[in-house]
């Protein structure tokens, strides 16, 4: 019966978030962006949506969200090509758990991880 899932992650500042998922991970804006405390981005077949929390600290932050692909190296090198910052802890492997991952942190430090099964 469920079909489909949005997490929702705080940002500081709603310009900032939207330019870095448009301009550097390649989301395109979904639905209305009317809303100054509301922002939904949506690339491929997911959406990410973000609502505004301005006294975020980012060293605090713990939004996280982790995202299947079927293409890892691609979206990987793609995002180095764009000069995106990998997490220095992140860059893409295999992980234990048996999947090839790597994460990143956009300007709000909400952790991306990306995952794609070794087999």
């Amino acid at each position: 019966m469920l079909v489909s899932i949005q997490p929702k992650l705080p940002m500081r500042n709603k310009a900032k978030t939207k330019k870095y998922y448009i301009d550097f991970l390649g989301f395109t804006a979904y639905g209305s962006n009317e809303y100054p405390e509301y922002l939904m981005l949506e690339k491929d077949k997911i959406q990410i949506h973000f609502f505004l929390f301005e006294a975020l600290n980012p060293k605090e932050n713990y939004g996280q969200v982790y995202i299947r692909t079927n293409d890892i190296d691609t979206i990987y090198q793609v995002l180095l090509n764009n000069n995106v910052p990998i997490h220095p802890n992140g860059k893409l492997g295999v992980r234990p758990w048996g999947q090839r991952e790597f994460s990143l942190l956009d300007p709000d430090h909400n952790l991306l991880t990306f995952g794609q099964p070794t087999n």
